[in-house]
This record gives structure tokens, C-alpha cells and sequence, in this order.
């Protein structure tokens, strides 16, 4: 497939752009600075636009199969977080010009807060209140993905804690929730590594379980 990339200097986003050329597909990584991307392959192209602005985008966007965002944007203290919403606009206005359809793009576990309250104490009174901000505006974008465009094929995977590490054999486990329950309905871990999250996201490009629809993942 032609797999169009943003976020791809990140961590999680280097991984994706590794795990998809290894697959066989060819992938643009829409960047920022061109100069972070140290990847080299005969099959990836990197490109430079602003990932606000949909006519900056939409030119790299035709003849692409799928999008794939593992755009992040920084805990703000004094403002709202307002990179996702912004983001994911640009992007959305930029393949229907382009007539891309599909996207995967990643948000993280507990973008409704309050669905935290039967995970660790630590992350309830320590992480949640330290990230809300960013959690706020994930769910706002998620929100926008399932109001404004039934149009598109979207999904957006929803990961724990990302451990800066590569894709393992583990099982993938998934629920169409705010994050992975046991049997009594616990998160059953806080951490997932970033190349595990890359394979996720690439294993869905041949599946349709998860069209339209938000899914927490994880590793077992």
C-alpha cells in the first residue's frame, strides 16, 4: 500500500515508518523538519508541509491508500492543548480534496477521564489531573472523527503508557472502550511499547472490524 505518515519523526511514528517498509509498503512521512527523519529506504519519501493547513497538505495526499497519524503535541500549563483538533482538520479537509478515505490515528487510553477510576492511584491522582489537558483535546478530536466524517473510513487506537521500545510476539488485546479491562474490569496492564502500537495500527489497514470506531489496545 501507499501509506501517507504524520508524526513521523516521533518515536512511535519512526517505529511505524520502520515496522511499514519492512512490510513491503511505500511511505511518505509528511514532517516538520525533514532533518529528523534519519530513515533511509528506496520506498520512503519525505516530505515537508504544516500539519495545520490543508492546502499545505493535500498535495502529498493524492494517490495515498491510507493515512496514518502518531501526531503528539506537549502538556500545555497556562492554555488549552488545541494540536489535535487543529491537526486532524487539516488532515480531514486534505483527503477529501485528495479523495483518500481511510485514516488510523492514535489518541491514547482515558481520553474520558473519569473512565480511569478503577485504574492505580498513581494514575488517577498523579498522571490523569498532570495530562488532562492533552486527554481534553484527544477526545475532542475523537468526537470530531465520529460526528463530521461519516464520510471517511476512520479508526483511532487508543494506547497506555508508551514504552519507548520495539514491536514484541505478544498477543494484541483490544476493547471498544477508554482502555483494556480484565474480568473484573481493572486495566490489565499501564503500558504498551511504541513498536507493538506501530504493528497495531498496521495490522488494521487489512481488517474492517474497527471502521468507525475508537479501540483501546494493548499487549498480553
Amino acid at each position: 500500500m501507499k501509506l501517507l505518515v504524520l508524526g513521523a519523526t516521533g518515536q512511535t511514528g519512526q517505529f511505524l515508518v520502520r515496522q511499514a517498509l519492512g512490510q513491503g509498503h511505500v511511505v511518505k512521512a509528511v514532517v516538520r523538519t525533514p532533518s529528523k527523519l534519519t530513515i533511509q529506504h528506496d520506498n520512503l519519501k519525505v516530505v515537508e508541509a504544516n500539519i495545520f493547513s490543508a492546502d499545505s497538505l493535500a498535495e502529498h495526499f493524492d494517490e495515498q491508500d491510507a493515512v496514518m497519524s502518531c501526531l503528539g503535541f506537549p502538556v500545555s500549563i497556562f492554555s488549552a492543548v488545541t494540536g489535535y483538533t487543529e491537526s486532524v482538520k487539516a488532515v480531514v479537509a486534505a483527503m477529501r480534496k485528495a479523495k483518500v478515505n481511510r485514516v488510523i490515528a492514535m489518541t491514547s487510553w482515558y481520553t474520558k477521564p473519569e473512565t480511569a477510576h478503577n485504574s492505580s492511584w498513581m494514575v488517577r491522582w498523579f498522571l490523569i489531573p498532570m495530562i488532562r489537558n492533552i486527554l481534553n483535546n484527544m477526545q475532542e478530536m475523537e468526537n470530531y472523527l465520529n460526528k463530521e466524517c461519516e464520510d471517511l473510513n476512520w479508526t483511532v487506537i487508543r494506547p497506555p503508557e508508551l514504552q519507548n521500545a520495539p514491536e514484541t510476539d505478544k498477543e494484541l488485546l483490544t476493547h471498544e472502550g477508554y482502555f483494556v479491562p480484565d474480568t473484573d474490569g481493572i486495566p490489565i496492564t499501564n503500558s504498551v511499547t511504541r513498536g507493538d502500537v506501530a504493528r497495531f495500527m498496521l495490522s488494521l489497514l487489512n481488517v474492517d472490524l474497527w471502521n468507525k470506531k475508537a479501540v483501546a489496545m494493548v499487549t498480553k
